[in-house]
């Protein structure tokens, strides 16, 4: 018997097929069977009369069985978010139930607060909160709404967040051309914003930074690096580190003040960036080297200078940002490149880390293009760990393109 896969069934039940005229309203039919929460214009069949932008929708599989529930928006470009997936209907209860699970996979099972006040609280579809992130940054959540549905929805879920996570404040930050295509108004947000502070400071694994809402890159401070700023410190005892688009510099300041670095320089082309680095540094009194510069031409110039380090960090801003064929290209050169650059500048049997955040970029191709830098200089990687964001960045079996932090490291030989 052939089995949809969207529906999960045991072995003896399978779902009755419904015909249209014969559902609850508001619903949604799907042109394939696919189990993926992220359903696009070409896999979305028919859809209710009288549906609206933000209802939350009883789903139909292409065979006209239920096969979960999500929220609808016709004219954004996913127009259908499924949220969860079983052959029964749900009531809005869902949410709540949700959240709660999510607040209890950071605060009970993985225990964050005995080690850091900063955390990613909701992870998208990784929590079945599709088109939803919260980072948690002391007493303030960051809230990045990317669905109508969602933004509709979040104002009532804001006293229950606050009562699981500890909080009192939060910030709602709405992409302004995401916005425009979703029909999602910030300014619903405005009292909200206001009531909250502009800057807070955390504590990560005994490291304070100071994060600035109104002047950071996306969430300010990225929690998905957690471990892998910690797992640093193992390298650095005594080294002389370079950290490549060092952003507000939580790479070199693990360096520095965990791992016993001797020297740290750190790098970035954001002057702002900058600015708040050597705060975070001063917040902590850790000395480090700061330039204000083009990670390529900086390096380029240290390979002229025939400068070497102990361990080189190589963390770059997302250099795919799109599926067309000649853009992806020039970002993996960009990625080849860089990584070229980086790793002529570790001492033979030296250390080094280079990561990826784009999602487009799978960990195949990343790991190609930086093999093929070491390759170009005639050296050779020892490739030891591969990593990724935190275990508060989860991901379902059902959406596993969510994987986009990929992180490498090995001894230069």
């Amino acid at each position: 018997m052939h089995r949809p896969f969207c529906c999960p069934m045991t072995e003896d039940t399978t779902p009755p097929t419904v015909a249209p005229e014969n559902r609850p309203k508001p619903w949604a039919q799907l042109k394939f069977f696919t189990f993926q929460p992220a359903i696009f214009p070409r896999m979305l069949g028919k859809v209710s009369l009288g549906t609206k932008p933000g209802d939350w929708v009883t789903v139909y599989n292409k065979a006209g069985q239920i096969c979960g529930n999500g929220i609808y928006n016709g004219r954004a470009k996913i127009p259908l978010r499924v949220v969860r997936h079983g052959h029964e209907s749900r009531d809005e209860s869902y949410w709540e139930e949700a959240i709660r699970r999510a607040v209890a996979l950071r605060r009970d099972l993985l225990k964050l607060d005995e080690t850091t006040d900063a955390y990613r609280l909701i992870n998208s579809d990784g929590d079945g909160l599709s088109g939803l992130t919260i980072d948690r940054y002391g007493e303030t959540l960051l809230c990045d709404v990317m669905s109508l549905g969602i933004a509709h929805r979040l104002p009532k879920w804001l006293p229950l967040l606050h009562e699981l996570a500890g909080t009192k404040y939060a910030r709602v930050h709405v992409d302004h051309d995401l916005g425009s295509l979703e029909g999602i108004r910030p300014s619903e947000f405005n009292e909200t914003n206001a009531a909250a502070p502009k800057k807070v400071k955390i504590l990560e694994h005994g490291i304070r930074y100071e994060v600035d809402f109104a002047e950071g890159h996306k969430t300010g401070f990225f929690c998905d690096q957690r471990e892998n700023r910690r797992l640093l410190t193992q390298f650095t005892t005594g080294a002389r580190v370079l950290d490549l688009c060092c952003y507000t510099s939580g790479f070199s300041l693990n360096a520095k003040l965990t791992g016993g670095a001797d020297e740290v320089t750190a790098v970035d082309l954001d002057e702002t960036a900058i600015a708040q680095a050597k705060r975070n540094a001063n917040l902590n009194q850790c000395r480090i080297k700061y330039v204000h510069a083009d990670a390529f031409a900086y390096a380029r110039q240290m390979q002229t200078n025939g400068e070497k380090f102990d361990v080189v960090v190589c963390d770059p801003p997302k250099f795919i940002l799109t599926r067309e064929p000649a853009g992806a290209a020039e970002g993996r050169r960009k990625y080849e490149d860089l990584n070229t650059l980086a790793i002529s500048l570790v001492k033979p049997g030296g250390i080094f880390v280079t990561c990826s955040c784009s999602g487009l970029l799978s960990a195949e191709d990343f790991e190609s293009a930086v093999t093929k830098a070491a390759h170009r200089l005639d050296r050779r990687l020892q490739f030891f760990e591969r990593t990724g964001p935190g275990a508060d960045h989860p991901v379902y079996s059902d959406a596993p393109d969510q994987r986009y932090l990929k992180v490498l490291w090995a001894r230069v030989v």
